[in-house]
């Protein structure tokens, strides 16, 4: 393929670095460490055993139930999601030892899991008290349109990064205190535990214990409650919300990396193993992609699509359109790592639905092979706004919208169609973030199942301007947790050491398109987007909100 072209591991890709070889005998050495990974993604959950050279040894994946009780709600059983988790670890590690393996050489667990999803039980009890809401859920849109009235709401965003939307942790809990009565009843009777999916994982990891209530900085970040200048929950923004603290469980901030904070396996073949890592999963990505410099960024295409942009020790406020978060906190004498963040709410979901709703491929992968069979989108633009449209635009009333549908529109043209969607926006993100932070990215580090896509891989290329570049090996978010388990147990103690990791075999895809032709595409994307606002207002959200 035209503007492709492959880099082996002897050449170096970061940045401009010079490349430093790890000792032979030390690489040896690594080989014999391993560290297990937990990936608890939007719709699967996943468990890798790396070895201490990143290369992943075991692994097992397991999808779980998207719950759509009306349209615009996305819940998940958060029973399942830890069964779901157990069972990979289970299933791993008999691979691991069937390869000659012993537990005993695993030193750690790492865990990454998606953020924004929203867990509530009994603190007493444990009982859960309600389906966990999942990030892409749009039911809260009428809360977020009163909250945006309330005194105050202007100052938000400088405080937490995060704009007032259906996107965090806030506005699920304001729900759930709003319409499930026994939600309501645990919190007016001081017995009500709010955590992320990383901390209902942690608490049932750690054979449901009490005392184990946690979170890392990089999910605090998410839930809206958190001061992104000194990473503790804010008494300001918890008086909007209107939340008393001393009727609430919020879980305690910690660094990312940590050796004690996080617990062991209660249970299971890992039963004692010390989890040290723990991430939001696109904190992890970075991570796992070594975004350790400032202007190091990196794209994630899973369920949503995720671009984040390494932007030092201080926190970048965005004036257009993302988000500012914390990139990662290896704890010790070392500061948070903080990023701009451009979130885009359907990636690979618009896939999953090509393939669930209307039939048109088999398994996800068949996308590319269907979209090869035009040459082009044949007029149609998809904008796949099925939860609204997250950054840079914020549109909470924008609805999934085809456009240029004519008697000549093949299936392969709506293929083509969803790939590009998800590259105009990050075509989107990029132009603001180059606004923010007044520097122009060279190149874009890539990961995620839509990654595997060359096709859209080189139309991502084709619309930034940039060389889009691919990993062999794309599990770069069960890496990144991988990695900050490791560095609390000294698998690595410097950033330095990780150079070699995951190196070879980059693909590069090269801009191949015309500036004027790719101009010419992406103010139809925009056209489209404004066509697409104004289908949902009050009346359109769930029948009991």
């Amino acid at each position: 393929m035209v503007g492709l072209s492959k880099i082996s591991g002897s050449e170096d890709i970061s940045h401009g670095d010079k490349d430093t070889q790890v000792p032979k005998q030390n690489e040896e050495q690594l080989k014999q460490w391993f560290i297990g990974s937990i990936d608890q993604g939007t719709t699967s959950t996943r468990f890798l055993i790396f070895d201490g050279t990143g290369t992943p040894i075991a692994s097992h994946q397991m999808e779980f139930e998207q719950i759509y009780l009306h349209s615009g709600w996305v819940d998940h059983d958060p029973v399942e999601i830890v069964q779901t988790v157990e069972t990979c670890i289970e299933e791993a590690t008999k691979d691991f030892t069937k390869k000659g393996y012993s537990v005993s050489d695993i030193k750690a667990i790492g865990l990454s899991t998606q953020r924004e999803t929203t867990v509530l039980w009994d603190c007493e009890t444990g009982e859960l008290l309600h389906n966990a809401i999942a990030w892409p859920d749009t039911r809260t849109q009428h809360i977020v349109r009163e909250l945006k009235e309330r005194k105050g709401a202007n100052k938000l965003q400088d405080v937490c990064g995060l704009p007032l939307s259906t996107y965090p942790s806030s506005v699920k809990l304001v729900w759930m205190l709003r319409n499930v009565d026994k939600v309501r009843k645990a919190y007016d009777e001081c017995r009500l535990a709010f955590g992320t999916i990383d901390t209902w994982l942690l608490f049932n990891l750690n054979g449901k214990d009490k005392k184990l209530h946690v979170t890392d900085v990089t999910n605090a970040s998410r839930t809206m409650f958190v001061n992104l200048r000194n990473l503790e929950y804010d008494s300001t923004v918890l008086d909007f919300f209107e939340l008393d603290p001393k009727k609430i469980k919020l879980p305690k901030i910690v660094p990312c990396s940590d050796p004690s904070a996080f617990g062991s396996m209660a249970s299971g073949s890992l039963k004692g193993v010390k989890i040290t890592g723990c991430l939001g999963d696109q904190s992890a990505a970075l991570v796992g992609q070594k975004g350790f410099e400032p202007g190091m960024a990196k794209n994630t295409y899973g369920t949503g699509c995720f671009l984040l942009y390494n932007v030092g020790e201080e926190p970048v406020m965005s004036h257009h359109g993302l988000l500012a978060t914390v990139g990662y906190h290896f704890g010790g004498k070392r500061k948070p790592v903080y990023a701009l963040e451009g979130s885009i709410a359907v990636a690979g979901s618009a896939v999953q639905f090509l393939r669930n709703n209307f039939k048109f491929i088999e398994a996800s992968p068949d996308i590319n092979t269907l979209a090869t069979t035009v040459k082009d989108n044949g007029g149609c633009v998809f904008v796949t706004a099925f939860s609204g449209l997250f950054a840079p635009y914020w549109i909470d009333d924008a609805n999934g919208t085809i456009f240029g549908i004519t008697q000549f529109t093949e299936r392969g043209h709506i293929a083509r169609a969803t790939m590009e969607a998800t590259c105009f926006q990050t075509k989107a993100i990029l132009d603001a973030m180059e606004k923010d932070s007044g520097h122009r990215l060279a190149q874009l580090a890539v990961d995620g199942g839509m990654s595997n896509s060359e096709l859209c891989m080189q139309i991502q290329a084709d619309l930034i301007g940039i060389p889009v570049d691919r990993p062999a090996m794309r599990e770069t978010t069960s890496l990144g947790a991988a990695i900050a388990a490791g560095f609390a147990v000294d698998v690595w103690k410097e950033f330095e050491e990780l150079k070699e990791i995951n190196k070879e075999d980059h693909t590069i895809f090269k801009p191949q398109m015309s500036k004027e032709a790719s101009s010419k595409m992406y103010k139809r994307w925009e056209r489209a987007v404004e066509m697409s606002k104004g289908w949902l207002d009050s009346e359109d959200t769930s029948p009991s909100s």
